[in-house]
């Protein structure tokens, strides 16, 4: 979405090219979030049990304007949901719709927790011109907190409203680029990925790193961030190559090839998943001696199926959320809607259970910015997150590795 349009102009697989169209990565984070100063989780098994039932300000609604739009819930707070409910991807923003009504089910069905916020759910549309409209319209409805849109150029558009009308804004896009004091982004950020993955890398002894991406606005984003990481952990980078055919990514790993048999390249960094077991296959051909050399993948990887099939891809890591906070909504979700939910739903559902928070929707000014991005952040099912002050978001990741048909943790959560 935005920045999560994932993936490479074509898949190499064994015994020749299979071609790809640009495809939309399901990495997003499952959070079922508390704040950490005003929630407790006890236990997966009542996952969204929170403490601190602090009342809510007394507000006369009859001092709002009517509001368009679906409305949910009746806390004295208006908070504005902007989803594409139509357009290319509103499988995927209804999908974060019925979540979020969810989410104010749960909140409205749960005696311990205050009823902060009415949540009125606008469609954007695939358009950023209607998103910005979108966001025009809840601030003249009175919204102090506008959550959404979606896609990158989406969430600039409504955020250069919002800044304007001095209402916060938490996006769904993980485009770095579309973040700014007061626009903050709930995803998770490449840059924040791919350090996680330097980071544990460095920690085994690895320093040199080389990387083959893509050449695709995908792979432009994979490789910033991995000269932003790599500048971060005083790492060096010593090559990128990118690829958009057969013949281009057997030529880079036979450029490769020297440096790794020599030991002077112990780190490579191959985050496309459609590719990366065919990549895992040419280092085989090569004969390139594994025994020191450490493949990288990323967040895109988690739940791919074939990655684990590869025998040439056994040791490979890659950073990974935890998935318990998806697990635990989709049964919910699929009862009441008839289908899993999109990854996104988790979003939707974190972001209204954040908006409802005492926290901010009571902070004076309310969703204040030193709540917001309060330096201990928020702990949910994936683990902790921060909003920083520059918009952007910060996650811990785990570190898994790629095992004989599948992939086990082998490092925890920690924000890098």
């Amino acid at each position: 979405m935005g920045s999560r349009l994932l993936g490479g102009a074509t898949a190499l697989r064994r015994g020749g090219m299979v071609k790809t169209l640009l495809r939309m990565g399901a990495v997003a984070a499952a959070m079922t979030l508390a704040a950490c100063s005003n929630f407790s989780f006890p236990d997966l098994g009542n996952p969204f049990q929170f403490g601190g039932t602090q009342p809510p300000q007394q507000v006369d609604p009859n001092t709002l304007p009517t509001a368009a739009g679906q409305s949910l819930g009746t806390g004295p707070v208006r908070v504005a949901l902007l989803l594409p409910l139509t357009g290319d991807v509103a499988t995927v923003g209804t999908s974060m719709a019925n979540a979020a009504t969810l989410a104010m089910d749960y909140i409205q069905n749960n005696a311990t927790i205050a009823d902060n916020i009415t949540l009125v759910i606008k469609d954007t549309g695939s358009n950023s011109t209607i998103a910005a409209q979108k966001a025009s319209e809840a601030v003249s409805e009175g919204s102090s907190l506008i959550l959404g849109p979606l896609k990158a150029e989406s969430v600039r558009a409504a955020g250069g409203v919002a800044r304007a009308a001095g209402v916060p804004l938490i996006g769904f896009s993980n485009n770095s680029g579309a973040a700014a004091p007061g626009v903050y982004l709930l995803n998770v950020l490449p840059e924040v990925e791919v350090k996680r993955s330097l980071a544990y890398a460095q920690e085994q002894g690895k320093r040199s790193v080389a990387a083959i991406v893509p050449n695709s606005a995908y792979g432009q984003i994979q490789e910033g961030a991995l000269r932003q990481a790599a500048s971060e952990l005083n790492m060096t980078i010593q090559s990128v190559f990118r690829f958009s055919s057969e013949d281009e990514a057997r030529n880079a790993v036979a450029q490769l090839t020297p440096f790794l048999q020599q030991g002077a390249i112990d780190t490579l960094f191959i985050p496309d998943r459609a590719t990366a077991p065919s990549f895992g296959a040419l280092l085989d051909e090569a004969q390139i001696d594994r025994s020191n050399l450490l493949l990288v993948g990323s967040l895109d990887w988690d739940g791919d199926l074939t990655i684990p099939q590869s025998s040439a891809m056994v040791g490979a890591i890659y950073p990974a959320l935890d998935s318990a906070g998806y697990q635990a909504l989709r049964p919910e979700y699929e009862s009441r809607f008839g289908a899993a939910p999109h990854a996104f739903a988790t979003l939707a559902y974190t972001a209204v259970l954040l908006a409802n928070s005492p926290a901010l929707s009571q902070s004076q000014p309310r969703y204040d910015q030193a709540q917001l991005t309060r330096p201990s952040g928020f702990n949910g099912r994936d683990g902790v997150f921060r909003l920083l002050t520059n918009g952007r978001s910060q996650y811990a990741l785990a570190i898994k590795q790629i095992v004989v048909g599948g992939a086990q943790q082998i490092d925890g959560a920690k924000i890098p």
